[in-house]
């Protein structure tokens, strides 16, 4: 709520918290499948950078005109001898003075259109990793016709991809600037020279100075595309993460093709190995029997409909979690019946069933108490 002092009117502002969450705040805290990132690819969705086939693009084109800026210019030169040779002429509309016009403009842009489009094409078989194509996104949504004001100001002023695109955008700004002042300032004396050679020679000096500053600003842009496409990677990455019930689901949907479904047991083995950790340093206690289970609990009133099982083992898993637990000052409570209970019958990231709820309060209770008087 802000006060505005010139009127004495109070007025309630509110943003939307959720417009900051990340992947992890949002319970998506598991790396995507191998199924999800296949199913995304077959609807066109993958990292992709559009600041680094610019460069690309810009570059090779670039590279084209210089390279072929003579061939170019005696084209140029011919289309005018051609035209002033004929303007004598009385019949001005005949079809050959457009045909030639057509004959010339094909001539001298084809070249250089098709490596552009070679390049385009390049870049893109480059980050897709080979060609790619699916009509997904051609298909027709009314969703895309509405406009969502929300997500757009989430995009673009309140979150990552907002700065770093301001932030990227100022920083090519600020090349080309630099980059022609550089180039500029370095041939100064014989640009004011100028004025005293020919228009040959002027326009000759004057093309360079230009392939400089284009050459040097399409490079600079091309190192500039390098961490962009990185950051693409990474916020795809970011957004293709899964919830552990979407990994449940997953499997549930899957479990019928025995080759997929030991590959998918082999992979939440690795990611429950690979997750446990941080999963048991975020626990709220780890509720054991002294020698066979132990089992981590997480609670948070704010986030979850109920306690939730972060991790889970038996015997030397058992006692790797209540070593992690010990490292990261997480309370362990020695209940036998309550920890073979849960072990049994709550598989991980699984909200705890009511009938266990009385004895688990009492812990949490103890639990909470400790780590007050601490």
């Amino acid at each position: 709520m802000k006060t505005f002092p010139a009127t004495g009117c109070e007025q309630k502002i509110w943003i939307d918290l959720q417009w900051f969450a990340s992947a992890e705040e949002e319970g998506r805290t598991e790396e995507p499948s191998e199924l999800k990132l296949r199913k995304a690819r077959e609807e066109g969705r993958v990292p992709k950078s559009s600041e680094l086939n610019s460069a690309i693009v810009m570059l090779l084109t670039v590279l084209s005109v210089v390279l072929l800026g003579t061939w170019l210019f005696d084209n140029c030169i011919d289309v005018l001898l051609f035209y002033f040779q004929l303007c004598t002429q009385t019949e001005l509309y005949d079809g050959k003075l457009a045909a030639a016009f057509y004959v010339y403009f094909i001539k001298m842009v084809l070249p250089v259109a098709l490596i552009s489009v070679i390049a385009a094409i390049a870049a893109n078989l480059v980050q897709n990793k080979g060609f790619l194509y699916s009509s997904k996104p051609l298909e027709p949504k009314f969703s895309k016709v509405i406009p969502k004001f929300g997500e757009y100001f989430r995009k673009t002023l309140f979150s990552f991809e907002g700065a770093f695109n301001v932030v990227k955008s100022l920083v090519k700004v600020i090349v080309i600037f630099c980059v022609a002042f550089v180039v500029i300032k370095g041939d100064l004396h014989q640009l004011l020279s100028l004025m005293n050679v020919g228009l040959w020679p002027a326009l000759v000096h004057i093309g360079t100075m230009a392939a400089k500053i284009l050459i040097f600003s399409a490079v600079i842009f091309l190192v500039i595309a390098v961490p962009d496409y990185l950051v693409q990677k990474k916020q795809f990455m970011e957004s293709m993460k899964m919830s552990k019930q979407e990994v449940k689901e997953e499997y549930k949907t899957l479990e019928g093709d025995p080759f997929i479904k030991s590959r998918l047991r082999q992979y939440m083995q690795e990611m429950l190995v690979r997750n446990m950790p941080a999963d048991v340093a975020k626990s709220d206690v780890v509720i054991a029997n002294p020698t066979h289970y132990a089992v981590a609990v997480r609670y948070d009133k704010q986030t979850m409909q109920g306690p939730m099982v972060m991790a889970k083992g038996a015997d030397s898993v058992a006692q790797n979690i209540k070593r992690i637990a010990k490292e990261n000052n997480v309370p362990i409570v020695e209940n036998k019946p309550l920890a073979r209970a849960l072990y049994a019958e709550v598989e991980i990231g699984d909200i705890i069933p009511e009938n266990y709820y009385q004895a688990l309060a009492v812990i949490l209770a103890k639990v909470y108490t400790m780590k007050k008087k601490l």
